[in-house]
């Protein structure tokens, strides 16, 4: 992919889907949508991020019913969600899928609907992870894009329906071949934009040290720090 860790690029993805967000909340074990958020925040100050894992000062001090309030006062309008599962209808499966159970559901089918900015997130992009239908519904919404390790996808919510929109390293055979729901193709479909040096530079510097204080191991093994 070029000079740089495909987490990075993953990252400026999200910072750049996250234009006239005002708050994103970020569930735990989420390093990278973390790291686009904190890019984000370095060129939008006013940007609010909220981390459940953070070491220090937990800006949620009942934990997970004061990001519960705060959702439901529209105060937060950036979520992340992924899953074992995410079908062509947007539906993500957080329970169980090929036999194997999972930590389940939490407040995901509170969060994604209530949410407007809800995106999307899984680095595997395979049948295996997109398919048809979820074996169940953990939770269903609007997202407002799906980004995985090889793509990013837009949300048609009046076709209900994904759009792909670019590719990051791969070809349109290799999105088709491993993504097991059908979807549209942006008519502008092309290669995803790689990071600029000014991207670069922030991810190296401020937003590592940022991260580094929360995921410590990511940061290792992204940066060396």
């Amino acid at each position: 992919m070029g000079p740089y860790a495909k987490e990075e690029h993953l990252a400026c993805v999200i910072a750049r889907l996250l234009g006239g967000a005002r708050h994103a909340a970020i569930g735990a074990s989420s390093p990278i949508p973390a790291t686009g958020a904190f890019l984000h925040q370095q060129k939008d100050r006013t940007f609010r991020v909220s981390l459940q894992q953070r070491r220090a000062a937990n800006p949620f001090t009942e934990g997970s019913r004061e990001l519960f309030d705060l959702a439901g006062q529209g105060r937060i309008d950036t979520f992340f969600l992924g899953g074992a599962q995410i079908d062509g209808a947007a539906a993500i499966n957080l329970v169980r899928a090929d036999g194997k159970r999972f930590p389940g559901s939490f407040g995901s089918a509170f969060m994604y609907p209530m949410v407007p900015g809800t995106i999307l997130f899984r680095e595997e992009h395979s049948r295996r992870t997109l398919v048809p239908k979820v074996e169940f519904v953990s939770a269903r919404g609007d997202p407002r894009a799906l980004l995985t390790g090889k793509a990013l996808f837009s949300w048609q919510k009046d076709k209900r329906r994904f759009r792909l929109e670019s590719i990051h390293d791969a070809s349109l055979e290799e999105i088709a071949e491993n993504t097991g729901f059908a979807y549209d193709v942006s008519s502008r479909v092309g290669k995803t934009k790689p990071p600029s040096e000014e991207e670069l530079a922030l991810l190296r510097g401020p937003v590592a040290k940022l991260v580094a204080a929360d995921y410590p191991d990511f940061a290792k093994r992204v940066w060396g720090m």
